[in-house]
């Protein structure tokens, strides 16, 4: 059946409003305009109601890739949230400090959170958790172990870009680094550190798990008393310390069998 004229025109319309739509990147309002469209008839919605729901609609599907794409490019290892921590395995957590962190104001104040406590108490899972709440509230953020931290580094400096590479771990709002202490570090590695724990004091938040209370520092950096007390004078200047005490969780089954 030959279509008529405006039955073209109409087509010629809806395809250059497509067009226009795929360039300006609004892909919800171009695969939901036709949709709505019919809703509005049906629903007797006003123009400024259509428009509403049409930008309202575009505006969270971004708000939705932007929460992605920021958990995406902070390489968590495991996505982990606070509702699913085990608060009566840990002999000794300070659960309202632990929750008050989850309000974010750190962030905003540029200030650190240290998590304290032996292998397998759930500094991690807090940590890691603390950074899918930052992504979900609009900060970027990197997860990294401090090993993986330190030879990242270290074979940037050997190639020659290690102002480079430092922007990796310089540039998010925040940085969390796990499992300080668990390995010792060389004075090559403990200078790495400093660079980046220097270069983000009073600008950007970072959150560090360890299992040495912080007199034992020294042992991790080599010890260079000089260097770890300069560490701790930037990292503990605006910072929270959250100890927990306790046995592996992971270890909970030879445990208790």
């Amino acid at each position: 059946m030959k279509k008529d004229k405006s039955s073209i025109t109409q087509d010629k319309l809806k395809a250059e409003l497509e067009s226009q739509m795929l360039y300006l990147k609004l892909p919800f309002m171009n695969e939901y305009y036709n949709a709505l469209a019919t809703e509005a008839s049906t629903k007797n919605w006003s123009h400024i109601e259509y428009m509403k729901r049409l930008i309202q609609g575009e505006a969270e599907q971004k708000r939705d890739r932007a929460i992605q794409r920021r958990i995406s490019s902070a390489h968590f290892p495991v996505i982990k949230t606070l509702d699913n921590f085990r608060w009566s395995w840990p002999k000794k957590i300070n659960r309202l400090q632990v929750q008050n962190l989850f309000r974010l104001n750190f962030l905003g104040d540029n200030s650190n959170v240290i998590f304290v406590g032996s292998v397998g108490v759930g500094k991690t899972h807090i940590a890691t958790a603390l950074g899918y709440a930052a992504c979900l509230n609009g900060y970027s953020v990197l997860f990294a172990t401090a090993i993986d931290v330190i030879n990242s580094l270290s074979a940037a400096k050997a190639a020659q870009r290690l102002q480079a590479e430092l922007k990796k771990y310089t540039k998010p709002s925040l940085l969390i680094l796990d499992e300080l202490g668990y390995l010792p570090i060389d004075k090559a590695g403990a200078d790495l550190l400093f660079q980046i724990i220097s270069h983000r004091y009073e600008c950007g938040s970072l959150i560090i798990t360890s299992n040495r209370v912080f007199k034992e520092w020294a042992n991790i950096f080599n010890n260079d008393s000089t260097l770890t007390s300069a560490i701790l004078d930037r990292l503990l200047h605006h910072a929270e310390t959250v100890v927990i005490e306790g046995k592996s969780f992971r270890m909970k089954d030879r445990i208790e069998s």
